[in-house]
């Protein structure tokens, strides 16, 4: 593995999992708060919609082939982590059968102004004088965030697992209080960010 893509990988591993940078971490603890270790699937399924759309804006705009202003995207993240929590206590009903349901569609929307969040970090950690291994230091990037996020989704995981099974918390409360935790953080980030 060569040191450029070593160095990236872990500076996206690291960016997913600061916790002084935890607007992400936070996005994917809401996107996990309605499922058990036994829907690890469907969680795959999400995280995956998530991975599209912020690895199609990550792309798009450490190329510079598209550009949006930082203070906005600043200010949508937390909307996207408050529009999932109200997703989870207000419209998440457990399915019975393996539809795709508007979670995975917001996963992959707000997957796409996340990516606009990840490249602006990225684009500040480029090494001059590397355009040329510019892909390399992309894909790397997009690795660590991935190895991130399935520690981050592994330990919700396993959290409710023992909530649910040694605990024995009821799946709705665990969802509503979860939910309603990180979607106070959130909204002190968007007061922050105005």
């Amino acid at each position: 593995m060569s040191s450029s893509f070593s160095t990236y990988l872990k500076l996206g591993f690291d960016h997913i999992s600061d916790l002084e940078a935890y607007d992400h971490m936070l996005f994917v603890v809401a996107l996990c708060a309605i499922y058990r270790l036994a829907e690890w699937k469907s969680v795959t399924i999400l995280v995956t919609a998530f991975t599209i759309g912020h690895s199609i804006t990550l792309a798009l705009a450490v190329l510079d082939w598209i550009s949006f202003p930082q203070r906005t995207i600043e200010l949508l993240i937390p909307i996207t982590i408050i529009l999932t929590c109200l997703y989870n206590i207000f419209l998440h009903r457990p399915s019975t059968n393996n539809k795709i349901s508007l979670n995975y569609l917001m996963a992959l929307i707000f997957g796409l102004i996340h990516g606009m969040g990840f490249s602006n970090f990225l684009k500040s950690s480029l090494m001059p004088g590397q355009e040329n291994q510019l892909v390399t230091q992309l894909l790397a990037f997009n690795i660590g965030i991935e190895l991130g996020q399935l520690a981050i989704v592994g330990l919700i995981l396993v959290v409710s697992f023992i909530a649910f099974n040694i605990l024995k918390i009821n799946q709705r409360l665990w969802i509503m209080v979860l939910s309603s935790s990180v979607s106070i953080v959130a909204i002190y980030l968007l007061i922050d960010q105005l």
